[in-house]
C-alpha cells in the first residue's frame, strides 16, 4: 500500500514513544504487545483517510478506489436498495423506474443515470451496473482520455442494456445478463474535440485509440464481474460486454 509522509510521521512518533519500554522493560511480550498496538493504531489512521481500501467504511462512489471497492461492489448486486443508498450518497443523479417483464426477462431494479455521457437513447440499467459504470468512467474512462488524448470523452456509443434472449440469440441455455438488464455493450467512444474511437475498427494495432481502448477495458475489470472484448471471441469484435453476474473470486475479464 501506498504510504504518506503524514502515514510515516505517525509511525516516527509512536517509535519515540515506545523507546523507554524498549530499554527499560523485561519483558518482551509487553513490547510486542505495544508494537502491536502501535501498528493498529496506525493503520486505523491509515484506512481512514483512504476509505476505498477500508471493509467497513460505507461506499461512496466519489472515492479514490482501493483494494475494498471491488468486494462492496460486489456486495451491490443482490442489494438494490443498499445500491440506490450509495448512488444518492455518491450524488449520482438517477431515476428509480417501476418494474416491467415477466419471467425470466422480468426486471425488478431499474437504474437511469441521468447524467452519464449516453451517445442517443439513456439505457436502464441494473443499479449495479450503474454504479460500476460511474466508477469506470471516472476513473478509468476520463483518467486514460486525459493521459492519451489530452482531453475528456464527451459521449459514449452503446448497443443498449436489455434485450430478452438467451445467449447469443439461441433458442435454448442459458439466459444472457442483458434479459434482465444486467449487462451493457460499450460500442466507442466520442472525444471532446470529435474524434472517434470505435471497437470495431480501432481495437487493432498499437496507436493511440488501442492503447486507449485497451486501457478502459482492462479499467472495467476491478468495477464489474465480467468484462469481454474483441480478445474473447467473434461476437464481440465490435463491442465490451459488461455485466454485474457474480463469476467467481476477481470475475472474467478477456
Amino acid at each position: 500500500m501506498p504510504h504518506t509522509p503524514r502515514d510515516f510521521e505517525r509511525l516516527r512518533t509512536l517509535a519515540r514513544f515506545l523507546r523507554p519500554f524498549a530499554r527499560f522493560s523485561s519483558d518482551r511480550r509487553v513490547l510486542t504487545i505495544l508494537i502491536l498496538i502501535a501498528v493498529l493504531v496506525a493503520g486505523r489512521a491509515w484506512l481512514a483517510e483512504h476509505p476505498g481500501s477500508n471493509p467497513w467504511a460505507p461506499l461512496d462512489l466519489r472515492d479514490e478506489p482501493g483494494w475494498a471497492t471491488r468486494t462492496k461492489i460486489a456486495a451491490l448486486r443482490d442489494d438494490p436498495a443498499q445500491c440506490r443508498a450509495v448512488l444518492e450518497r455518491s450524488e449520482v443523479a438517477f431515476t428509480s423506474l417501476d418494474p416491467v417483464g415477466e419471467g425470466a426477462c422480468r426486471r425488478e431494479n431499474r437504474i437511469l443515470l441521468s447524467e452519464f455521457p449516453y451517445a442517443g437513447d439513456r439505457p436502464d440499467t441494473s443499479c449495479a451496473v450503474a454504479a460500476a459504470l460511474e466508477i469506470w468512467r471516472r476513473d478509468s474512462v476520463q483518467s486514460a482520455a486525459h493521459e492519451i488524448f489530452g482531453q475528456d470523452v464527451a459521449r459514449i456509443d452503446h448497443f443498449g442494456s436489455f434485450s430478452c434472449r438467451r445467449l447469443y440469440g439461441r433458442d435454448e441455455g442459458p439466459w444472457s445478463e442483458h434479459a434482465t438488464g444486467n449487462a451493457i455493450d460499450i460500442a466507442g467512444f466520442v472525444l471532446a474535440d470529435g474524434t472517434r474511437i470505435a471497437v470495431v475498427n480501432d481495437w487493432q494495432g498499437d496507436g493511440d485509440k488501442a492503447r486507449f481502448l485497451r486501457r478502459v477495458r482492462d479499467g472495467a475489470c476491478p468495477a464489474f464481474g465480467t468484462v469481454l472484448s474483441p480478445d474473447y471471441n467473434e461476437a464481440h469484435s465490435d463491442h465490451f460486454h459488461l455485466d454485474q453476474e457474480p463469476r467467481g473470486m476477481g470475475g472474467v475479464c478477456r
